[in-house]
């Protein structure tokens, strides 16, 4: 189907309104003046509308030629858009990457990095994905993530992935300070901790298994949606659980959680950088690079400390 609005006679328009006349418009375009009104000319008659009205002494935009050329300008940014991310493709950036990160780490671990790609340039959109438990490896499976920060051990599926240790997660069993679990002074059993409700983060997995961790047979739960919820109600008392030790650190020293003593230490949980192997995208190799350099991960373990 035909149209009679083009991306150059869109520019034409532009040119001619910032630099003010046919003239200087046709400087800038490195055309002839007269290629310079056909052209407006020509989109007039195709259009059946006045562009300009000419009947002053210079010629001024009329409504609809203002209307054309600010909704134009939407379309020569989109131009402009599409044809530097079809170079950016086809020089291997991705224009979007999607990184999942366990709900055991927070958000902001992955901030600096962040911050370095973004200095340099290069327009790829990254969307964080928040995961928990098998969420994260269902996340890279289903390629709903191309990049999972803090993939366990346990829920990996089959598949050929690359993975790489970032470094592994103490957990504590936590409470409220005026929960009736915190007066106790001895090694909590699987039968004190029973009558009271366990705190849950919901596995976010849609296709593997769903897992739990730390919940005894008989206990009531209160589920709630990533870490951050779950601290939140134990903070309040509502609930009881485990919960990853540098996530609360600051709460343990401020004293709105305690550290509770069990007969059954959890142990900590290795945690992985982890990609589908053929994948090498330009962006997701930067930031595989960056995120598997070793010091990283206990950077922000150490950050967590001075907090």
């Amino acid at each position: 189907m035909h149209t009679a609005i083009t991306i150059d006679a869109l520019r034409v328009l532009d040119a001619i309104d910032r630099r003010g006349s046919f003239a200087s418009a046709a400087q800038e375009l490195f055309r002839v003046p007269s290629a310079i009104s056909y052209t407006i000319q020509k989109l007039e008659d195709d259009l059946d509308v006045a562009i300009f009205d000419r009947s002053g002494h210079r010629a001024s935009l009329t409504p609809a030629g203002r209307y054309l050329l600010n909704e134009g300008r939407v379309l020569l940014e989109a131009t402009d858009a599409l044809a530097h991310t079809t170079r950016q493709v086809a020089q291997g950036w991705e224009t979007r990457l999607k990184i999942a990160f366990n709900t055991l780490l927070p958000a902001e671990a992955l901030f600096p990095v962040i911050r370095d790609f973004y200095g340099l340039g290069i327009p790829v959109e990254i969307q964080l994905i928040e995961e928990v438990f098998a969420g994260a490896w269902d996340a890279l499976q289903s390629r709903r993530a191309d990049l999972v920060f803090g993939a366990d051990e346990l829920s990996r599926p089959a598949g050929s992935f690359t993975t790489r240790v970032l470094g592994e997660i103490p957990f504590v069993y936590a409470a409220a300070p005026g929960h009736p679990l915190a007066s106790r002074t001895h090694p909590l059993s699987e039968g004190d901790i029973a009558p009271w409700p366990a705190a849950v983060a919901a596995d976010s997995s849609r296709d593997l298994p769903a897992g739990s961790a730390g919940i005894f047979r008989r206990q009531a739960t209160l589920t709630v949606s990533n870490i951050e919820q779950k601290i939140a109600v134990q903070e309040a008392g509502l609930a009881v659980g485990w919960l990853p030790e540098p996530r609360i650190r600051e709460q343990l020293r401020d004293g709105g959680l305690v550290s509770l003593a069990v007969v059954e230490p959890r142990q900590p949980i290795i945690l992985h950088l982890a990609r589908h192997t053929d994948d090498r995208g330009k962006a997701l190799m930067w930031f595989w690079d960056q995120l598997a350099q070793p010091e990283r991960f206990q950077r922000w373990l150490r950050l967590m400390e001075q907090n």
